[in-house]
């Protein structure tokens, strides 16, 4: 694990007197689908609540920080934390003042004037020019919320932005809270100190946003399984045919330098479920890997890959999941995916470490319902991506050392 990343201050670590009646400023990630002015998944939500619930129960006052969408530092009606402001009452059982604009001189007033146990939402951050490139002034406007600064905003981990960064070097102490130490756990204890067999399982459409994963997992795993679309361009460096699949010709010779480099320890899929279009119960074939037929594409792993892949994770005691195996939202072109999922779980239940990266691994698994089956499901796509590369996150470095 990157030293950027380690040995970070958490919440439990702080005294109870450095607490009580204090302003704690926290960052979480809110960053939820909005669908006719309602929250369409409170996932997110509920996963800051032990952050939440825990400052209360010690007489902090509670201020959240949180964007939504990309409004480019514009007021986007549409993205307003309005609607997740309602659904946070609801989950958390208290009512919830919300602050329309942080600059304004009554959001500081309102922030002072909170009782022990009270919690104010601020309107989105992304509202706000600067932020997203950490001007000291608007990070000087977030701080002057708060007393302290707890960052369980791990999905942003990755930017160095005024809400993340800029208050965390401005108020002291600034920790991580539950959720970010939980990610810090998981993802830095499969790194450095995993247990063996460590397999890393790989997908989705481009290889080119995983290349440096590949380059910085070979010299950690035992394996890494290729699959989604990104096999694809695998199969075009080796000089097979693909048909109308979805590939990165520019990035073929480098996917091929990549064979090379890993050898046995790369595991492409051997077979491949094709269609003419991606439709839902369009016709489909299994053929090898390697003769996709032209005109048909390849959208999801053979039942021969997902039989082989899943042999692997059995023999795993630890392993890191990011990127579906093949378009899961069309079925039949789940059936990948689900294969790669149930062995996850099995591997689980049989004490394996099993973590698995945000965005579209995530929302697979809650669609079959085993998003409760793992070990840990990171609410961090990109950032968990980058911590894999073993690249420092801006918002990590910068809170206290433990």
């Amino acid at each position: 694990m990157s030293a950027g990343n380690s040995g970070k201050r958490t919440l439990e670590e702080l005294p109870a007197a450095a607490l009580e009646g204090q302003r704690a400023l926290v960052r979480v990630d809110f960053n939820v689908p909005i669908r006719e002015g309602r929250v369409a998944d409170d996932t997110r939500i509920v996963a800051s609540l032990p952050t939440v619930r825990w400052l209360r129960d010690k007489g902090c006052r509670i201020v959240i920080l949180s964007h939504l969408g990309r409004p480019n530092g514009k007021v986007v009606e549409e993205l307003s934390l309005r609607p997740v402001g309602k659904t946070l009452e609801r989950s958390l059982g208290a009512p919830i003042t919300f602050i329309d604009h942080p600059a304004s001189e009554q959001a500081v007033k309102t922030t002072r004037r909170m009782l022990r146990g009270e919690v104010a939402l601020v309107e989105n951050t992304r509202f706000i020019e600067g932020e997203e490139t950490n001007d000291p002034a608007v990070a000087e406007m977030f701080a002057a919320l708060g007393d302290l600064f707890v960052n369980d905003a791990f999905g942003t981990a990755h930017r160095a932005h005024a809400s993340t960064v800029g208050v965390a070097q401005r108020l002291a102490p600034a920790v991580a809270g539950f959720l970010m130490a939980k990610e810090l756990k998981y993802l830095g204890e499969a790194l450095t100190n995993p247990e063996r067999p460590f397999v890393a399982i790989l997908g989705g459409a481009k290889i080119s946003g995983k290349i440096e994963v590949i380059e910085a997992l070979l010299p950690r795993v035992d394996t890494i399984i290729i699959g989604g679309a990104m096999a694809c361009t695998f199969f075009l460096g080796m000089g097979h045919e693909v048909g109308g699949s979805l590939v990165e010709i520019d990035k073929a010779g480098l996917a091929n330098e990549l064979l090379e480099l890993a050898g046995s320890q790369l595991v492409l899929p051997r077979s491949a479920t094709v269609g003419q279009a991606l439709v839902a119960g369009c016709e489909t074939r299994e053929v090898p890997s390697d003769h996709i037929p032209a005109g048909w594409a390849m959208y999801d792993i053979g039942r021969a890959a997902a039989a082989d892949f899943s042999e692997i994770i059995s023999t795993a005691r630890t392993v890191v999941w990011n990127g579906p195996m093949g378009v899961f939202e069309t079925p039949p072109f789940d059936a990948g995916t689900r294969a790669v999922a149930d062995a996850l779980v099995k591997a689980t239940a049989r004490g394996a470490t099993t973590v698995v990266g945000g965005g579209d691994s995530a929302a697979a698994l809650a669609g079959f319902g085993l998003q409760h089956a793992v070990s840990h499901i990171s609410t961090g796509g990109g950032a968990s991506l980058e911590f894999l590369e073993g690249k420092p996150l801006p918002a990590v470095a910068a809170l206290n050392d433990a």
